[in-house]
C-alpha cells in the first residue's frame, strides 16, 4: 500500500451528496450477522458487499476463493463482493437512506447552539418544533361580537384564544371579538310568578334586591269558586285576578284575604331574573352592562384558556404578523394557512431544513452588521454572536442546511466490531446497537408514510427516529441515555471522541511510547537527590536493545535472537552489563497530573530489587507525589543529545529551585523536619550547675560518641574564628553540634532548634553562599541526619497524648452564656442578622484559640504531638484544638454559619448532631478539589493550545526593567 503523506486535515460539514459520495452502500436491515454461518448478513450492518470482504480476497458466494491478489479489483457476479484486502472494512463507509430529516444534535444542543443563534430564535423553542412537543400556554379568551367575512373561521359568540383573536383581526377588520368573563356566581331573585310571601318575606327581598326586582299583590283565598275551570276551592290569588272574575262572573263567587300564618299574604305577579346562569361567558360590553343593570347580583373573572398545541416554525411569512423563524401555534398556523395562500410555516426538522433553504447568509450578515452598529448592551452581544455564526458558515462555503441529516453515515465494521466469546455468545460495540434502532425506526417510518397513516402516527414515528439519530450521535444530550445491558447507558460517536477516553485525547494526544514502563513508588531514603531506583525486571526491559547489542559485541550472543534467549533464561552476566549501561544513562520520571515543569525530571537509576521504583523523599514536594499508592511513569532519553538534554537541564540535582517562587523546592519535610527538630533540641537550664567545655566540635564528637554527654546536654563551645569573635564561649548541645557539621563552613554556627522555617531559611541562605554541588551533598547529609535522629527518637503518640486543658469546661460555658446575650439582643432587635452573625463568629473563634492556647501551655516540651506542630513537620495549633479543644463553629456548603457550635472534641467523641454538621465541611473540600482539578486541567488545555504554534527565537537579555505595554489608541480611541 503506497504511503500516503498528509499534510492537513480539515473538518467541515458534510452534505447529503458528500455522504452518498464517500459511502460504499445504503445499509438497509438492522440485522448484523447470521448466528448460523457467522456470515455479515446481505444489506445489514456488517454487509460485504457494501464493506467489503471479511476474508482477504474471498467473495461471500465462494466463487473467488483463496484466490490471492490475483482477482484484486474484481466484483463477483454472484453476490455482488469486490475480491479485495480485508483491510478495507476499516476504510469504507455505508449510509442509511432517512424517511424524513433529522436535526443534527450538535448543532441543535450544542453550547452555543448554532442552530439557534443562526435563525435568532431560542434553542428551547427549536427543540420544541423538532421534536413536534406541545407547547402548554395560557391565554386570554375572547367572545367574538362581530363575524368577519369568513364565517366558517369564527361565529358570533364563539369563545377564542388570544392568539387566534390576534391572526382574525390582522386579516379581517370587520371582524371584532372582546375579552371573555366567566360567571363565578349569581345571586338571582329567589322567587317566580305565583309564588305566595308573607309581608315580612316581601320586606326582606325587597331590601336584598331591589323594589325593581318583583312585583306583588295582596292575596285573595277562593272560599267559593265560580264556574270557571281555571280555579278551585282553596286558590290564593292576587287583587287582579278577583277583579277580572268579579266583571266575567259577577258576584257569584266569595274571597277572603289570604294570610301566611299570622301575617297579611301577597301573591308575585312578575319577577326580573337575571338573564344568565353560573359558568356562562360573557363579553366585556355584556359584563358591563349587566353590571349596571343587576349591581351586586353576579360575579364573573376573566376567562383564561390553556392553550396545548404543536409548535411551528414560520418559513414564508407572506400577510401574516410574523417574521421567518418565529414560531407560532398550530391554531394559529391552520389559521394563516386558511386566511393567507402565500404563508408558509413547517413543523419538524423538515420545516427547519426549508426555512435553513431560504436563508441568503451574506444578506443576513449584512442586516446583522446594520443591526451590530444600532444596537447596545446585551442585545449588540447576542447579534454579534450571531453574526459571527452566519459568518462561518459564508466563508467555510458549508451549506447552513447541511445541519439537517438526510442522509445518515454508518462508520466501517471493523470501527464498531462484533467477536465470538469462548461461550458462544457475541459482544458487540455499543454503536450497533444504536444503528440497529435508527435503522427499525426508519423503516417503520417509511411503511407507515406508504401506508399513508394518520398525521399524528407519522409524527411520532419521526420524534422516535429523531431521538434515535440524537443517541447515536450523542447519548444522553437529550435527557435520558439509552441503556443497554446491565443499565449501562451506550456509548455514542462523541462519546468515543469525547474527554480523556476519547479518540483525540486518548489514542492521538496520548499514544504510548517505547522505551517506557510504570509503577507504583515507594521511598528510597538511601538514595542521593540525583538517583532513583529501578526494579531490576523493569531496568532490564526498558534497556534491552542496549543490553543485546553488548551481548553480541561481547561474544556472548552470536545474534540478537541468542541474546534475547540469554536475557530471558536471567544470566549472571546479564546484570553485570545493565549496570554498566545504567551507570551514565539518566532516565526521566514523570508523575500525571504534569502541572509544571519539574512534574519531570531526570535521575540516574540504581538497580533494586522488587517492583516498585524508589523515589528520593526531597524530591516529593515537586513532583506533588507520596506514596500512598501513586504511580510514576519512566522514560528513556534515547540520543546523545537527549541524555545531555535530561542531565544537563532535567536532572532534579540541577533543579533546586521552584520556578514559581524562585526558593528552594526541594526542602526537608515531616520525618527529617522531626529528626532535625528533635536533634537541635537542649535541655533546660539549671541553676548552678557545671558545663563541660570543648574547644572545637571534633571534641564534643568524641565525647558524644563515648557517652560522656546525652544529644541535648547543656556544653559550653569555644567559637572558631570564621563563625564569632575567636575565644567566644556559647551554650551549645551536642546535637547542635552534629547538625552544624553537615552545614558548610560559611553557614555555621547555627545555634538554636531548627523547625520547618528555620531549615528553609537556613537553605535559602545556603543556595546564595555554595556551589550546587555542596548544595546537594548537603541536602542529602540533613535528610540522613533527620532520618536517623528521627528513627533514634521514638517518637510517636496516643490518646494520651492528647490533653484536654481544665480551662475548657469554663471558657465554653462563658462563651454560650454571652452567646445567649448576643441571641437576646438579637431578638430585641438591638443587633442585625450580619452584625449578630459577625459577633457570634467573632466569639467562638476568639475562645476556640483561647482553648488552643491553653492545650499548649499544659503540653510538656517533650509531647509528641508538641513537638510535631511546633517543628512544622505536622499538625498545627488549630488542628490540636480540634483534637484536645473545641470544634466551634461550622459552615454549610453555601458558607453561611450553622447555628449550633460543637463544643466537643475528637479526643472526647461527638454526638450524631455534631458529627453531622460537621461532615459538611469534608464532603464540600471533595466536591470543591473535583470541579478545581477538571477546571484547572482545562485551562491547561487551551494555554497550550494556544501556544504550541509559538516559536521564541531571540534570548533573554536578562533585564529586569520590562516594557509597558498599552493599548494602540488614535484619535484618543482605543
Amino acid at each position: 500500500m503506497a504511503r500516503r503523506e498528509i499534510l492537513g486535515v480539515r473538518v467541515k460539514l458534510a452534505s447529503p451528496e458528500r455522504i452518498r459520495e464517500l459511502s460504499s452502500g445504503e445499509v438497509k436491515k438492522p440485522e448484523t450477522i447470521n448466528y448460523r454461518t457467522l456470515r455479515p448478513e446481505k444489506d445489514g450492518l456488517f454487509c460485504e458487499r457494501i464493506f467489503g470482504p471479511t476474508k482477504s480476497y474471498e467473495c461471500a458466494c465462494g466463487k473467488y476463493k483463496r484466490s490471492g491478489p490475483k482477482f484484486k479489483g474484481i466484483i463477483c457476479d454472484r453476490c455482488g463482493v469486490e475480491v479485495t484486502d480485508n483491510r478495507v472494512r476499516r476504510e469504507r463507509m455505508g449510509h442509511i437512506e432517512l424517511a424524513a430529516p433529522v436535526v443534527h444534535i450538535w448543532y441543535l444542543r450544542g453550547i452555543p447552539s448554532r442552530l439557534s443563534l443562526l435563525l435568532g430564535c431560542t434553542t428551547k423553542d427549536l427543540e420544541k418544533v423538532v421534536y413536534f412537543a406541545p407547547t402548554r400556554q395560557r391565554e386570554a379568551a375572547y367572545k367574538v361580537v362581530m363575524e368577519g367575512r369568513r364565517i366558517d373561521l369564527a361565529r358570533k359568540g364563539d369563545v377564542l384564544s388570544e392568539s387566534e383573536v390576534r391572526i382574525h383581526s390582522h386579516y379581517d377588520p370587520k371582524f371584532k371579538a372582546e375579552e371573555a368573563y366567566r360567571i363565578v356566581s349569581v345571586d338571582d331573585v329567589p322567587v317566580n310568578e305565583g309564588d305566595v310571601l308573607s309581608a315580612n318575606q316581601v320586606s326582606r327581598h325587597k331590601t336584598e334586591y331591589g323594589d325593581g326586582s318583583f312585583k306583588v299583590e295582596t292575596a285573595f283565598t277562593l272560599v267559593t269558586v265560580p264556574d270557571d275551570p281555571s280555579h278551585i276551592q282553596g286558590d290564593i290569588v292576587s287583587a287582579t285576578e278577583v277583579e277580572r272574575l268579579r266583571k266575567e262572573y259577577g258576584d257569584t263567587f266569595e274571597t277572603e284575604r289570604a294570610a301566611v300564618g299570622n301575617q297579611e299574604a301577597f301573591v308575585v305577579t312578575a319577577a326580573v331574573h337575571l338573564p344568565f346562569a353560573k359558568g356562562d361567558i360573557l363579553s366585556e360590553s355584556e359584563f358591563r352592562l349587566y353590571g349596571q343593570k343587576f349591581p351586586g347580583r353576579f360575579t364573573a373573572q376573566q376567562e383564561v384558556i390553556t392553550v396545548e398545541d404543536p409548535c411551528y416554525v414560520i418559513i414564508e411569512e407572506g400577510m401574516s404578523p410574523y417574521s421567518p423563524a418565529d414560531i407560532i401555534l398550530e391554531r394559529e398556523y391552520v389559521l394563516c394557512v386558511a386566511y393567507d395562500k402565500k404563508f408558509h410555516a413547517g413543523i419538524g426538522a423538515e420545516g427547519v431544513q426549508s426555512l435553513l433553504g431560504n436563508i441568503d447568509l451574506d444578506q443576513l450578515g449584512a442586516s446583522l452588521r446594520e443591526e451590530v452598529s444600532e444596537s447596545t448592551g446585551q442585545k449588540k452581544r447576542k447579534l454579534i454572536k450571531r453574526l459571527q455564526v452566519a459568518e462561518d458558515f459564508r466563508k467555510s462555503k458549508s451549506a447552513a442546511k447541511s445541519m439537517i441529516l438526510e442522509v445518515l453515515p454508518v462508520i466501517p465494521p471493523d470501527l464498531r466490531p462484533m467477536v465470538q466469546l469462548d461461550g458462544g455468545r457475541f459482544a458487540t460495540s455499543d454503536l450497533n446497537d444504536l444503528y440497529r434502532r435508527v435503522i427499525n425506526r426508519n423503516n417503520r417510518l417509511k411503511k407507515l408514510q406508504e401506508l399513508k397513516a394518520p398525521e399524528i402516527i407519522i409524527r411520532n414515528e419521526k420524534r422516535m427516529l429523531q431521538e434515535a439519530v440524537d443517541a447515536l450521535i450523542d447519548n444522553g444530550r437529550m435527557g435520558k441515555a439509552v441503556l443497554g445491558a446491565g443499565n449501562r447507558p451506550l456509548k455514542s460517536l462523541t462519546d468515543l471522541l469525547r474527554g480523556k477516553k476519547g479518540r483525540f485525547r486518548q489514542n492521538l494526544l496520548g499514544k504510548r511510547v517505547d522505551y517506557s514502563g510504570r509503577s507504583v513508588i515507594v521511598i528510597g531514603p538511601q538514595l542521593k537527590i540525583y538517583q532513583c531506583g529501578l526494579p531490576k525486571q523493569m531496568a532490564l526491559e526498558l534497556f534491552k536493545p542496549f543490553v543485546i547489542r553488548q551481548l553480541v559485541e561481547r561474544g556472548l550472543a552470536p545474534n540478537v535472537k541468542s541474546a534475547k534467549r540469554l536475557i530471558e533464561r536471567g544470566r549472571e552476566e546479564i546484570w553485570g552489563i545493565l549496570e554498566e549501561i545504567i551507570k551514565d544513562h539518566p532516565v526521566m520520571l514523570n508523575r500525571a497530573p504534569t502541572l509544571h515543569r519539574l512534574g519531570i525530571q531526570a535521575f540516574e537509576p540504581v538497580l533494586m530489587e522488587g517492583k516498585a521504583i524508589r523515589l528520593h523523599p526531597m524530591v516529593c514536594t515537586a513532583f506533588n507525589a507520596d506514596f500512598d499508592g501513586d504511580q510514576m511513569a519512566v522514560h528513556v532519553p534515547l540520543s546523545i543529545e537527549a541524555q545531555a538534554e535530561a542531565r544537563l537541564l532535567m536532572l532534579s540535582a540541577n533543579n533546586l529551585l521552584s520556578p514559581a517562587s524562585g526558593r528552594p523546592v526541594m526542602t526537608p519535610t515531616q520525618d527529617i523536619v522531626l529528626g532535625i527538630y528533635y536533634l537541635t533540641d537542649m535541655q533546660d537550664e539549671v541553676p548552678g550547675e557545671d558545663l563541660p567545655h570543648f574547644s572545637d566540635l571534633d571534641d564534643v564528637l568524641v565525647a558524644f560518641n563515648h557517652g560522656v554527654v546525652k544529644v541535648d546536654s547543656r556544653i559550653m563551645l569555644r567559637m572558631h574564628p570564621e563563625w564569632e569573635e575567636e575565644g567566644k564561649w556559647i551554650i551549645t548541645s551536642p546535637g547542635r553540634v552534629i547538625f552544624n557539621s553537615v552545614l558548610p563552613e560559611g553557614l555555621r554556627f547555627i545555634n538554636k532548634q531548627c523547625g520547618k522555617k528555620d531549615l528553609g531559611i537556613i537553605l535559602d541562605r545556603a543556595y546564595d553562599m555554595v556551589n550546587r554541588v555542596s548544595m546537594v551533598n548537603m541536602l542529602d547529609d540533613i535528610k540522613a541526619l533527620g532520618y536517623r535522629w528521627a528513627t533514634r527518637s521514638g517518637i510517636s503518640f496516643g490518646v494520651q497524648s492528647i490533653i484536654i486543658p481544665p480551662e475548657k469546661a469554663q471558657l465554653t460555658k462563658q462563651a454560650s452564656s454571652e452567646d445567649e446575650e448576643l441571641k437576646a439582643e438579637y431578638n430585641m432587635g438591638i443587633l442585625t442578622q450580619d452584625e449578630y452573625l459577625f459577633q457570634k463568629e467573632s466569639l467562638w473563634s476568639e475562645k476556640s484559640r483561647a482553648i488552643a492556647d491553653s492545650i499548649v501551655d499544659h503540653m510538656d516540651r517533650t509531647n509528641p504531638i508538641r513537638m510535631m506542630s511546633d517543628s512544622g513537620a505536622r499538625g498545627s495549633r488549630s488542628q490540636m484544638g480540634q483534637m484536645a479543644g473545641i470544634r466551634g463553629l461550622m459552615s454549610d456548603p453555601s458558607g453561611r454559619i450553622i447555628d449550633y457550635p460543637i463544643t466537643a472534641n475528637f479526643r472526647e467523641g461527638m454526638n450524631m448532631l455534631e458529627y453531622f454538621i460537621s461532615t459538611h465541611g469534608a464532603r464540600k473540600g471533595l466536591a470543591d478539589t473535583a470541579l478545581r482539578t477538571a477546571k484547572s486541567g482545562y485551562l491547561t488545555r487551551r494555554l497550550v493550545d494556544v501556544a504550541q504554534d509559538l516559536i521564541i527565537t531571540d534570548h533573554d537579555c536578562g533585564t529586569d526593567r520590562g516594557i509597558c505595554i498599552e493599548p494602540l489608541k488614535q484619535d484618543g480611541k482605543v
